[in-house]
């Protein structure tokens, strides 16, 4: 069981690590401003039950699951746990890089109180569900992130926890690794094991929960079905931002070209034509690129890609692929593009790089990552393209 009462998180952000100093001094005025992560949370999960938290990045999400599995303390509020928690937590948390694959289980079943021989008993188990091979005998520190994640999941369900406390670490793993996660969640549930956890993949929370939580600014937004709260929140992250918060966003990772164009705005616009930084699977968008020239030019190109947060390129093009001509300018000319798309992405976070360039490919205004953006559906779906299958089957006998 879980139970949260009034629980609230304060952070003090100050501007400069002195002024933390500075502040203790006699007579010193107030240096830091003050950051609420949670407000006035309050829930409780019952023994077998599993709760979803979802919410976008910033909410309080982590910070709530830290403050459950005792990592955090509340500035305010109570937190009851009854039962062994096992927490996988942010990539990284728990696993000590030095040691291996196999001497970190034992450090982890010890620190949740098991005896060496429950661990002995558990090992094959945690090995044949992590396949990761003679890299249990290789330290941590030379995993990939997706390798991490198989034995810290296989660790934490196999440890006999009475409490499991997820945090979007499946997020990072292959498909077929996480249909083997769904269907161990589903054979936890049926051992009336609690599980709390966070993930932005809608479908899978639909799937897997019986109640979820919305979270919104440290605030519990909406509370219930999971049916339910996922359309709040669809309805929340489409809904219009003001306008003049969203339009003329233009920033970048990595800038580059010759000069002879600038790029001056980059906007993401939805179905109704409105800026957007979430859209559903399938929604029409237009990507709108201005620019100005400030060379004399001939058939210039302007281009775009997608990419997903983790750098994989998943489209590309530009005019001349589109076989759409701009013709020739001169200095002070602008230009405005736009890229009619149906966005058949699957549901994660994207970015959006922008390009105008010379006739031979050469850049005049290159900017890396431009834009941030979501894209939002309630079925589950592994890669990065919706290609939208139809099912059809036959039974003979």
């Amino acid at each position: 069981m879980v139970l949260l009462q009034n629980v609230s998180k304060l952070y003090r952000l100050y501007r400069r690590p002195a002024d933390r100093l500075r502040e203790l001094l006699p007579g010193a005025a107030k240096l830091h401003t003050d950051f609420w992560a949670l407000r006035d949370i309050s829930f409780s999960v019952e023994k077998g039950e599993t709760l979803s938290l979802v919410g976008p990045n910033g909410c309080g999400k982590s910070t709530l699951l830290q403050i459950v599995s005792g990592i955090l303390q509340p500035t305010s509020g109570r937190v009851v746990t009854r039962g062994r928690i096992a927490a996988l937590l942010e990539l990284g948390a728990g696993f000590n890089p030095e040691f291996t694959g196999r001497e970190n289980v034992y450090l982890n079943g010890e620190i949740l109180g098991l005896s060496r021989a429950e661990i002995d008993r558990a090992m094959p188990s945690i090995e044949a569900f992590a396949e990761i091979g003679e890299f249990m005998e290789r330290p941590v520190k030379e995993y990939s992130s997706g390798m991490y994640v198989r034995l810290a999941f296989s660790t934490a369900i196999h440890v006999d926890p009475e409490i499991l406390i997820v945090d979007e670490a499946l997020a990072v793993g292959d498909a077929v690794f996480a249909n083997r996660c769904v269907r161990k969640f589903q054979e936890l549930r049926e051992r009336k094991i609690t599980v709390l956890f966070v993930s932005h993949d809608l479908g899978l929370v639909k799937q897997l929960s019986d109640r979820a939580i919305l979270l919104l600014h440290g605030r519990i937004e909406a509370e219930g079905k999971p049916s339910d709260v996922i359309n709040r929140y669809i309805g929340l992250v489409l809904a219009r931002e003001p306008r003049e918060k969203k339009a003329e966003r233009l920033r970048s990772s990595f800038r580059h070209g010759d000069g002879a164009s600038e790029i001056l705005s980059v906007a993401l616009l939805n179905a109704r034509g409105e800026p957007a930084e979430s859209v559903a699977s399938g929604e029409p968008v237009t990507v709108r690129v201005r620019s100005r020239f400030h060379q004399a030019t001939a058939d210039p190109m302007t281009g775009i890609l997608i990419r997903t947060r983790i750098g994989m390129d998943v489209y590309g093009t530009n005019t001349r692929i589109e076989h759409a001509p701009l013709g020739d300018f001169q200095p002070g000319d602008e230009l405005e593009v736009d890229f009619l798309i149906e966005c058949w992405l699957t549901p994660q976070s994207y970015t959006l790089t922008v390009a105008t360039q010379n006739a031979d490919g050469s850049s005049h205004d290159w900017l890396d990552d431009a834009i941030a953006f979501d894209v939002v559906d309630t079925r589950v779906a592994a890669g990065v393209a919706n290609l939208r299958a139809k099912v059809e089957w036959r039974v003979s006998r």
